[in-house]
């Protein structure tokens, strides 16, 4: 996997010159994986005791978009410059460096696990023991979320093939993704796309609402239950996707 040390604080103008040509900000699809999780979230009664742990966090800029979400917000990243940028970031935020695939957190201790655009850097033979890692860290009834570029999408393939540090990007379709999340013992998995349109209306929301099931969107998000235990807590995984 690529460490992105060398980009640290710049990676926010690496992605922006990767998608220039879009002529969108990258906040754009930052604030569409805020969403995400913060509809995650709701699916939980007690609200204001979730726990999110964020895999290949970066330099925490989704997190600027997830304040008042969850009651702790946690990040880790195998690019030690990348979490030192988090942390000035977002003090009052909690980061810690990975070591390779292994994260450093005790087994379940989170609610929600996400890792966005991080399994397309991970060896192919490798990501069943990564997905593996995202659920022990998860509570009973908590909620793993991939979210990864749709290889579908001509504009994703441009935009990967603009970015530095995508040259060792190895894409994998929903139904992949969907599949490393049920051979992990996953429930009610199911993946959906989003960011069909440049737009962020709640017209726009509604389309991508009714066209989510279509392989259209630059991404798309593959969430699945552990049902290790009482799921009274949270709602089925498939209700907890974007509308």
């Amino acid at each position: 996997m690529q460490t992105f040390d060398q980009y640290g604080p710049n990676y926010r103008d690496v992605v922006q010159r990767a998608i220039d040509f879009a002529g969108l900000e990258y906040e754009f699809f930052v604030k569409a994986k805020a969403r995400i999780i913060k509809q995650l979230a709701t699916r939980f009664d007690r609200a204001a005791d979730v726990s999110l742990l964020d895999v290949g966090c970066g330099v925490g800029i989704l997190h600027d978009h997830l304040g008042g979400t969850c009651a702790r917000i946690c990040g880790v990243d195998v690019s030690e410059v990348s979490i030192e940028a988090a942390k000035e970031r977002h003090p009052d935020f909690e980061y810690r460096v990975m070591e390779g695939n292994q994260i450093p957190y005790p087994s379940a201790a989170f609610d929600i696990v996400s890792a966005i655009n991080v399994l397309h850097h991970i060896d192919p033979e490798a990501r069943r023991d990564f997905v593996l890692e995202l659920k022990r860290v998860l509570r009973p009834s908590g909620v793993a979320c991939i979210i990864e570029h749709n290889p579908l999408n001509p504009l994703t393939q441009l935009a990967v093939l603009r970015c530095p540090f995508d040259r060792d990007a190895h894409l994998l379709r929903a139904a992949q993704a969907n599949r490393l999340l049920e051979a992990a013992g996953f429930a009610n998995v199911r993946s959906n796309y989003f960011l069909l349109t440049p737009l962020s209306s709640r017209a726009a929301c509604r389309l991508e609402r009714w066209l989510s099931a279509l392989p259209l969107g630059a991404q798309y998000a593959a969430v699945g239950e552990h049902r290790g235990g009482d799921s009274d807590e949270l709602a089925p995984a498939e209700a907890a996707l974007p509308s």
